[in-house]
């Protein structure tokens, strides 16, 4: 079985106008990840009601390899490139799944 490679980042805005940029960022990547990487198998991004300037993002790879490969596409860079204007913090927690239900894949 090849387990999932997953991470959560806590991304912590500068302002309003900073989460509506920062937002538009994401929106231009998201058909770009569903489009070209088929080992993503979860990348979700959340909003937190009582914190309004801080973004979750959860993210499922198949394999590292797939995380890798995440990481060295063009609409990637530009997002990581770009994104650090609109921030006043990140908090990356990276995690390997081990059990549970849902997109793990069993070989």
């Amino acid at each position: 079985m090849s387990r999932g490679f997953g991470l959560v980042v806590r991304f912590e805005l500068r302002d309003e106008t900073a989460a509506a940029e920062f937002d538009r960022l994401v929106a231009q990547a998201g058909p770009e990840i569903e489009r070209l990487e088929p080992d993503t198998l979860a990348y979700v991004i959340h909003t937190v009601p009582t914190e309004p300037l801080v973004r979750v993002f959860y993210e499922l790879y198949a394999d590292r390899a797939a995380f890798d490969f995440h990481e060295e596409q063009p609409h990637i860079k530009r997002f990581l490139a770009e994104r650090e204007q609109y921030l006043s913090g990140v908090d990356v927690t990276f995690m390997q799944a081990e059990s549970g239900k849902g997109l793990m894949r069993h070989e």
